[in-house]
């Protein structure tokens, strides 16, 4: 059963504690002792915690377990305007995703990733935590360990946070767009997910068709939406899609390859990338020039 209520869209202090891991008790003596109980208003005497409260107290409960005293950190997770957080290693960011992940709590991972585009930006929580994750179950999948649930509900996750980042900037920007588009088998997007909130935050336009598109509708849009740039993802071999680059090319539109998909085709004359700093760049150039 969903723990929020469904008519409120607004958390049960019991429903809050056992999300948090810890005691209706102590989530009332944080009440009593800080001024941080619920703020969501509920039908009857009873008030109920909102999202957003919910949300701060899983920060502040990070910043306890990176040492802050309870009281200032609560302070610093309700602060009508708070201060910035204390610097985390990206080493401990990228521990605590992978613990939240290997234990399935969703809502702590959806937490932590927001944190961290939040603090670090789209590209370095990419670069430094969210790649190095990823990485890591990768090489668990290589030692023939079962990861799968923690891949899926972190990918998920991944994949949600980005949009939520994405949101806080103009849907619509003036001017000739990036097309970001996966190769139509290619079913692993989210560096294009990182780069397209990149480009989102660096005010560029930009337009993103997700996974599994038909060729024939990535053509199409690359036809019809006039973009500066079309750069098509692959991440292995089987998904370089090299007839649809030679497609789009042949409708004038300039096309970069992205990912390690296509290294293997050599240089078939399109500007070749393989991280998000260097995609950024090719972006930039395009888009203003």
């Amino acid at each position: 059963m969903d723990p929020k209520n469904v008519e409120t869209g607004a958390w049960a202090p019991g429903k809050v504690a056992e999300l948090l891991g810890v005691s209706p008790v102590t989530l009332r003596s944080w009440s009593a002792r800080y001024g941080i109980g619920p703020s969501a208003k509920a039908t009857g005497r009873h008030r109920r915690y909102s999202d957003a409260d919910v949300r701060r107290l899983q920060h502040m409960q990070r910043l306890v377990a990176r040492g802050m005293p309870v009281r200032e950190a609560a302070g610093t997770a309700f602060a009508a305007s708070p201060a910035g957080p204390p610097e985390v290693p990206a080493a401990r960011r990228v521990r605590e995703l992978e613990d939240a992940a290997e234990e399935l709590r969703s809502a702590s991972v959806a937490g932590l990733l927001d944190e961290t585009l939040g603090t670090l930006g789209p590209a370095a929580a990419w670069t430094d935590v969210l790649a190095p994750v990823l990485r890591g179950l990768g090489d668990r999948w290589q030692r023939g360990e079962l990861c799968f649930a923690s891949e899926w509900a972190l990918t998920t996750e991944i994949s949600l946070a980005y949009e939520r980042f994405s949101r806080g900037f103009p849907a619509a920007v003036p001017g000739r767009p990036v097309l970001l588009a996966c190769c139509p088998a290619e079913r692993h997007s989210l560096p294009m997910e990182a780069l397209r909130a990149t480009l989102a935050e660096a005010g560029i336009p930009v337009a993103y068709l997700g996974q599994l598109v038909p060729a024939e509708t990535v053509a199409d849009l690359a036809a019809r939406l006039d973009p500066v740039l079309v750069l098509l993802w692959s991440l292995a071999p089987p998904t370089a899609d090299d007839l649809l680059a030679a497609r789009v090319r042949d409708l004038g539109r300039v096309v970069g390859t992205a990912g390690p998909g296509w290294q293997h085709l050599g240089d078939r004359g399109f500007a070749r990338v393989n991280d998000l700093a260097s995609a950024m760049e090719l972006a930039v150039e395009y888009a203003e020039a």
